[in-house]
This record gives structure tokens, C-alpha cells and sequence, in this order.
């Protein structure tokens, strides 16, 4: 089966109204596909890239699928203190070695959120009604451990309100009449976040004592032009993540400024080659077009098409 850029929501700051919309809690995970051909089961990640060494929990498909063929969209996600947290589940998800996936199944356990099927038994489902398609869902999924189907909500205002009392990510609402548009994005499915949240380029560091202490944080315009809109030098990285990102950006250094515009910090900034992406959190936006209060949760893999205004 050739993977597929999967649906996608638009970002919203009212909760759609009527009683063809659900809503489903927005999980801080990754947007993950499972394909099963009869006999080989691949899980492929809204980039293109597989990531089926990563989760070996979810290859014995029978185990909770009884499907002889099929396509699932879900979310995998990984916890830290009851709640979900990206930088967790990054902690597998970035594995690139075999021999690290045992430990990591050992020390971080996923769980796969199943909310759509595309393709069942031979045939597309993506004509069907979303709640045509959860029917198909509900008949197919046998939930255990590492799989559950994502819940519906009719209440999306108490939904939301509850996610922000408990600091998630925000709601996902759905029109239950809506179609499935393989690389698709339109209002039958919006987004409402409690914490907003992008990825960003990396186009320079700070150093302190020799170390990184901090990134230069880009988004890419319309035009090409990598535009600097903030530093950031919180979060969830660790100690060995900030040892890991010296070494890395000494590899990578350049002698011109990646960004358009002059950031704050560059008298004393390192400038490298746009090469590194992160997932940063922040409050809000300032006038002068730059993140307010960010934070960085994790590195990822994203193509630089990803990585602009658009995602605000």
C-alpha cells in the first residue's frame, strides 16, 4: 500500500455548533497510519516516513484488528504523570537504531489512538460519512492495551473546558456528515488548542561556557525567506540534549545569517545551516511578529514546507 498525507484539521477559536459536530480530545502525540496488506503491517507517520520499528507493540494487527486489509489514522501517544506528552513519545519515536527499540518499549509505553479508517477489506472508505466510518471503526477495533478508539464528545465547549482545566493540548471537532480528503484541509474538521504550538527552524545558537544554551528560532514565508521570530532556551530538553545539540550545531556552523531580519541575540549568536526543526509551545504572538514565551519541547523530523506561517 503507498502511504498517504492524511486529513488534516484548520485551527478554530470557536467551537462549531450543531448536532452533526462531535469533538475529540486533541492528544500531544504523533499523527501516525497503520497499513495492512493481508500480510505486512507498516506504520507511517504524516511526513511519509515509517516509523513501524519504532512500535513493534502494534504489529500483531489480529490482536486488535479483524480486518483482512486495512488503513487506520490515529494518534500515538505516550504519557508522563497521567498526562500526554510530545517529549515522551518523541523518546521512541526518534529511535533509529534496532537494538534501542526493546529498552525503549521497557521504559516508554505508547498507546495508539484510533479515530478514522480509510480503507477496509479491499475497498476506500473515504467516501463514507465520519460517522459511517466510526461504525466501520467500532466493528473492526478491538480495543486493548496499546489500542484504543478516541471517544466522542457532544458537549465540544465543556470538552474544551476541561482540557484546559487539566493543561491538554485542546479539542478536535468533527462535521459527522464529513468525507475523508486524502492531503486535505478544510472546515469540517477544526482544531481548538488550549496550549498553541508549531514547528520551528533552527538557524542559530547562543553559547554559554562553551555549550548551547539557547536556539534562534525561524519560520519559513511564502517567498523561501526564513524569518526569525524568537529564541528559546527552556523546555523539556535535558541535559544530554543540550550536549547533543552543541556537537551537532559545531558541525553545521556558517558564516552568514540564515534569517531575513536581524534577531535580538546576534552579536553573540552562532549561525548554522537550517537543518534542525523543533516543536516549540508558546503563549502567544507579540506585534512585532515574534513568539512570545516559547518553549521547546523536542526535535523533529519535518520537511521544510511544515516549518512556515502557515501553521498559526
Amino acid at each position: 500500500m503507498e502511504a498517504i498525507i492524511p486529513f488534516e484539521p484548520v485551527s478554530t477559536d470557536r467551537v462549531p455548533q450543531g448536532s452533526n459536530w462531535i469533538s475529540q480530545i486533541k492528544w500531544d502525540g504523533v499523527r501516525m497510519l497503520t497499513y495492512y496488506d493481508g500480510s505486512r503491517v507498516r506504520l507511517v507517520n504524516r511526513s511519509l516516513n515509517e516509523r513501524t520499528m519504532q512500535y513493534p507493540e502494534l504489529i500483531e494487527i489480529g490482536k486488535y484488528c479483524s480486518a483482512q486489509s486495512v488503513i487506520l489514522d490515529g494518534e500515538i501517544i505516550a504519557l508522563d504523570q497521567s498526562k500526554p506528552s510530545f517529549n515522551q513519545v518523541m523518546r521512541r519515536d526518534g529511535i533509529r537504531k534496532a537494538d534501542r527499540v526493546p529498552s525503549a518499549v521497557h521504559e516508554v509505553r505508547i498507546t495508539y489512538m484510533v479515530f478514522d479508517i480509510l480503507y477496509l477489506n479491499g475497498s476506500w472508505v473515504t467516501k463514507q460519512t465520519l460517522q459511517q466510518r466510526q461504525r466501520l471503526l467500532e466493528e473492526t477495533i478491538k480495543p486493548a492495551g496499546d489500542v484504543q478508539l478516541v471517544p466522542n464528545f457532544q458537549d465540544g465547549e465543556n470538552l474544551f473546558a476541561v482540557m484546559k482545566q487539566h493543561g491538554m493540548e485542546g479539542i478536535v471537532c468533527k462535521d459527522l456528515n464529513s468525507t475523508y480528503v486524502i492531503d486535505g484541509k478544510d472546515a469540517r474538521w477544526q482544531k481548538k488548542k488550549v496550549i498553541r504550538d508549531l514547528v520551528a527552524v533552527v538557524g542559530g545558537v547562543t553559547l554559554r561556557d562553551g555549550r548551547v544554551n539557547a536556539l534562534l528560532l525561524g519560520l519559513y514565508e511564502d517567498d523561501g525567506c526564513l524569518v526569525y521570530v524568537g529564541h528559546a532556551g527552556t523546555g523539556k530538553l535535558t541535559a544530554n540534549d543540550w550536549t547533543a545539540v552543541t556537537a551537532v550545531a559545531d558541525t553545521i556552523k556558517i558564516s552568514s545569517r540564515p534569517f531575513k531580519n536581524i534577531p535580538e541575540r546576534a552579536n553573540t549568536a552562532v549561525w548554522i545551516q537550517p537543518l534542525l526543526k523543533v516543536k516549540v509551545n508558546y503563549m502567544e504572538w507579540t506585534p512585532h511578529r515574534s513568539l512570545r514565551q516559547p518553549s521547546i519541547q523536542a526535535f523533529v523530523e519535518k520537511p521544510d514546507s511544515e516549518c512556515t506561517f502557515d501553521q498559526t
